[in-house]
């Protein structure tokens, strides 16, 4: 397991955070940026925050990565992928950006019921969730690396 890095490019930070976005700039321009992740996150307006969360794919949905589709866990069950799209869908429907979740390998049928539990959230806990979710990836992906 690597330790974090005191300096990442953007495009390195890109790589790590699935898209080239203002939050993956600023990062690029601090130390420690994967240590300092969630204090930049802090200070990005929610259409910052949206704009990050939406650069990540949706789970079970079409990876945008060779990275990300190994990360996305087993299970292949037509029934669990239905209703991970479905929960999805409402999901962005009721918070307007993209539901983000730390799989760490854990197969898609797990995550419905986390999926389920987050859609009772304020909105406000659910995008700071979901930032937070968005860092822990980047963090293991780049000690994973």
């Amino acid at each position: 397991m690597r330790d974090l890095p005191r300096q990442l490019s953007a495009d390195e930070l890109a790589e790590l955070f699935e898209g080239r976005t203002r939050f993956v700039e600023r990062l690029a321009l601090v130390d420690d940026p994967l240590e300092r992740a969630r204090d930049v996150a802090s200070t990005l307006s929610d259409d910052e925050k949206k704009e990050v969360l939406d650069a990540h794919p949706a789970i079970g949905g079409t990876p945008t990565s060779e990275r990300s589709r190994r990360e996305q866990g087993t299970d292949d069950d037509a029934a669990v992928l239905a209703e991970l799209a479905r929960l999805n869908a409402e999901y962005e429907q009721r918070f307007g950006f993209r539901f983000v979740v730390f799989v760490n390998g854990r197969p898609r049928r797990e995550i419905v019921p986390v999926l389920r539990k987050r859609m009772t959230r304020s909105r406000e806990e659910e995008l700071r969730t979901a930032v937070d979710e968005l860092v822990q990836i980047a963090i293991d992906r780049w000690r994973t690396s």
